[in-house]
């Protein structure tokens, strides 16, 4: 008879277990800390993906739950105008300065987030064409995932039609030195010979590709980019789902980047662990009757309270200067690493989305993807939680809660220089980290 959790997990839960990097169990979590089965506390540099925007157990998240159950928790915006919903998306409309003629749709996560997004521009345009990068991850419903291509989602056919760019990647431009010239020749043939851009809806954006390998694209690069799609009057859709809300040390990780998107869709850390999502969209696009989508229980009182609140806790707290000086010094300490330690190749990131690449050799670039799994494995046995991510799996990856203090920014990156040092000498065997294969 199975007794410890990760026994019992294995038995009901389908396939959950193949993508963790590490054998966790969380009984309870506190701040930035998770507990585990046994009561040992382990730092959390995840944020359960980005979801956990302001840890765990925050007094401003209970107390709008709690708000919310006593208003109407079955309820939701289908049926009838609810305050907390209305005023959410007059907020959302107010933080997001492109909207000067747009609503808003709510969700349950960013993955029906961009599902709907585009079926709503499909049908408003008429376009059934749509562009993104590869090494995007949109989302995992049918819709979200058709207009990705991340390596994990291989088994899934991309949308009839869907045209794919590589993502500039400063690190590994796919030609020359010039990241950002080359996918702009790419684009101009495609333009000219394999799509009409008339044939396009919407470009999906995310202004820092997460799941991709946490790429910051060149400077200007995708403001030019969305220049030359607006000539065709081709949308952008910025996916601020992961990346977004603070996360970069701006409001929006768009703002980074210094492009204006027609569309905006948020998800994970907008509840910060509770099921919302949104999209902000122009109204020909959000108002086309066939349009629109059905969730029962979307815009839901408790939902949209905790919304509020972590928006008002974003402010209240000023989590995204936070954002901006935890990551700053964590990018410090990493790179501090990289001078010690040849097995790192490249850090980047913006605020705290922050991913740091693994090589076996500086002049090749080779993907150390095994070295990527054994680091994030030994970094929790040691007592910190990452994960790792890209096209290659070999780029560890930093998303934690917006509320890290500057004591657990030092402690995420002595750690993780620990973890690293300890791989290098070999404390972490295959046979070790073979059950724990991630995506």
């Amino acid at each position: 008879m199975a007794n410890s959790l990760l026994e019992r997990d294995a038995m009901v839960l389908a396939g959950i277990g193949k993508l963790r990097t590490y054998p966790l169990t969380i009984r309870n979590a506190r701040g930035n800390r998770l507990i585990e089965e046994d009561g040992r506390e382990v730092l959390d540099l995840s944020g359960a993906a980005g979801a956990a925007l302001l840890g765990y157990g925050h007094p401003a998240v209970i107390d709008a739950t709690q708000r919310g159950l006593t208003e109407c928790a079955s309820a939701s915006d289908m049926f009838g105008a609810s305050e907390s919903a209305v005023a959410l998306a007059e907020r959302l409309l107010e933080i997001v300065p492109e909207a000067t003629d747009h609503k808003v749709w709510f969700g349950h996560s960013g993955s029906d987030a961009n599902d709907t997004a585009m079926r709503a521009i499909t049908a408003a345009t008429g376009r059934k064409r749509f562009l993104s990068f590869y090494g995007a991850y949109h989302g995992g419903v049918s819709g979200s995932m058709s207009v990705s291509s991340h390596p994990s989602q291989q088994h899934s056919l991309p949308r009839a039609g869907l045209v794919q760019i590589p993502y500039a990647n400063p690190y590994r431009p796919i030609s020359g030195d010039d990241a950002a010239k080359s996918v702009f020749d790419y684009l101009d043939f495609l333009f000219t010979c394999g799509c009409p851009p008339d044939d396009i809806g919407a470009l999906f954006i995310e202004p820092l590709q997460s799941d991709g390998g946490m790429l910051v694209p060149p400077p200007g690069f995708l403001k030019e980019l969305t220049e030359r799609c607006r000539r065709h009057g081709i949308l952008i859709v910025s996916d601020e789902v992961k990346v977004g809300l603070g996360r970069p040390g701006h409001w929006h990780c768009y703002q980074a980047e210094e492009f204006a998107p027609d569309v905006v869709t948020f998800g994970k850390g907008l509840g910060s662990g509770v099921p919302i999502s949104a999209i902000v969209a122009p109204c020909h696009v959000m108002d086309f009757q066939e349009a629109f989508a059905l969730i029962t229980t979307t815009g839901n009182a408790v939902s949209t309270c905790v919304a509020h609140a972590v928006l008002d806790t974003i402010e209240n707290e000023d989590l995204i200067a936070n954002a901006q000086a935890r990551g700053e010094q964590i990018k410090a300490g990493l790179r501090d690493l990289q001078e010690r330690h040849a097995l790192i190749g490249d850090v980047r990131g913006r605020g705290l989305a922050i991913g740091f690449e693994l090589i076996r050799d500086r002049e090749t670039k080779e993907p150390a993807t095994s070295e990527a799994a054994k680091v994030v494995l030994r970094g929790y046995q040691l007592g910190v939680v990452f994960t790792y991510v890209g096209m290659f799996s070999n780029v560890p990856e930093l998303t934690p809660p917006l509320t890290l203090s500057e004591a657990e920014a030092d402690e995420a990156v002595q750690l993780i220089g620990q973890a690293i040092s300890d791989v290098e000498q070999g404390k972490v065997s295959d046979e070790e980290v073979a059950a724990f294969a991630g995506w």
